[in-house]
């Protein structure tokens, strides 16, 4: 690791901590266990709204595309400020817990609403929640990781995340076939686990003390600020877009379970198969990425998406429909924790906030880019003609990952 980003990692002020050199410490853990309970709640409601507004509202696949790429951009945008502000305010932890607790504080309109403006009102405010609380958590991880555990303590976030991410669509599938397909009364259970989980990052999360050292940011966006987010910072942030190109919504793994025939009530199963492999894999990716080349990890990401989109593309049953959401699942374990790791890796500590802020803004737009058009081929050719778009993209992008790789100099010594 170059001196830069060592540098960065040992002026978090914990170092010295006994648990750091133990192995990672307990507020990444709990920062884990928070984002877990939200997902639950997230997922439960998440895993049967495509279908509730396809079914229930009759709405169109463009139309599920076109709000969950806005709600998606609406939370990348939201974080570029709170990254921002959590640098100005040398202070992470009160912007995590408020997107929590904003969050938590939407989902009961999901249960209330009657009309798909309702929804879409109810979708972009808890994606506010999210942009509050993305960036300044991300980089509260950064603060409290130690450098050589760093892509660890991502990929366990991650995992924990991702871990409420398949517990979510579980306990929906149990609940809509206990209550006999009752939409409503799932999204009023879904209420509870976010609750707790903005009293879990009030109690259990401590934020460490600020280096004194560290240099004070008066204007994180103004350009002279951003200069300081160099090439190598940049050169992440472009693979990490044209990543998030190559996909888009998870909602279209739903909506291709219900077009192979699923039965509505296990519909939700395909975002349990995705985030069980998501989950198995991020860790020990994350831990296998702190000894080897990161590029290379990419790279087999990528890989694991082609293969995904080729498989859904062309299945007609429940089988290949599982095989391809496995797929999708491992695609995202091989490469989101890695690009936080990057991320972190290459931004000064105190732009930490502003870097993820930024990075997550570039991937939002591709991400509200790549589901708007997953949405009109989904309504002009169907299901196959949206996959194999992706699948020719994702193909493209390896392509392209692989010819400039002579190029990442930079990179490839944060990554090794």
């Amino acid at each position: 690791m170059g001196g830069k980003m060592d540098g960065s990692g040992t002026t978090t002020g914990i170092s010295d901590r006994p648990a750091t050199r133990r192995g990672i410490p307990a507020g990444v853990w709990a920062l884990g266990f928070v984002s877990m309970l939200m997902d639950i709640s997230s997922e439960m409601i998440h895993a049967l709204l495509p279908l509730y507004m396809v079914t229930v509202l009759g709405t169109s696949a463009l139309t599920v595309g076109i709000i969950e790429g806005i709600a998606e951009a609406t939370a990348s945008i939201t974080k570029v400020f709170s990254g921002a502000l959590s640098d100005w305010l040398g202070k992470r932890k009160f912007l995590a817990a408020l997107g929590y607790g904003l969050a938590a504080l939407t989902k009961p309109i999901f249960p209330l609403a009657s009309s798909i403006d309702w929804l879409v009102a109810a979708r972009f405010i808890d994606r506010v929640g999210k942009g509050i609380r993305g960036a300044p958590r991300d980089a509260l991880v950064a603060d409290i990781a130690p450098p050589h555990l760093r892509g660890a303590s991502f990929g366990l976030r991650q995992s924990l995340d991702t871990i409420g991410a398949f517990l979510g669509p579980l306990l929906a599938i149990g609940l809509m076939w206990l209550t006999a397909d009752h939409f409503q009364t799932v999204f009023w259970i879904a209420v509870i686990p976010a609750f707790l989980s903005v009293g879990l990052i009030l109690v259990a999360v401590k934020e460490p003390e600020r280096p004194k050292d560290l240099r004070r940011v008066r204007m994180p966006l103004h350009r002279d600020e951003l200069r300081r987010l160099d090439t190598t910072y940049w050169w992440v942030v472009a693979i990490a877009a044209i990543f998030t190109l190559a996909r888009f919504s998870e909602a279209f793994l739903i909506l291709r379970a219900q077009s192979v025939g699923m039965p509505l009530v296990l519909v939700p199963t395909v975002l349990v198969i995705m985030s069980l492999a998501y989950s198995l894999s991020a860790y020990p990716v994350g831990m296998l990425s702190d000894r080897v080349n990161r590029l290379t990890l990419l790279a087999v990401g990528l890989v694991l998406l082609f293969l995904a989109d080729i498989v859904l593309a062309f299945t007609t049953g429940i089988v290949g429909l599982g095989i391809g959401v496995m797929f999708w699942g491992l695609h995202m374990g091989f490469t989101q924790g890695l690009l936080a790791t990057l991320i972190a890796e290459t931004a000064p500590p105190e732009l930490r906030g502003t870097a993820f802020g930024m990075f997550n803004l570039v991937t939002g737009v591709a991400l509200l880019i790549a589901s708007v058009v997953a949405g009109a081929l989904w309504d002009i050719t169907g299901p196959q003609g949206t996959f194999l778009a992706g699948a020719a993209f994702a193909a493209l992008t390896l392509i392209g990952l692989v010819s400039v790789r002579k190029h990442f100099g930079a990179v490839r010594s944060a990554m090794s």
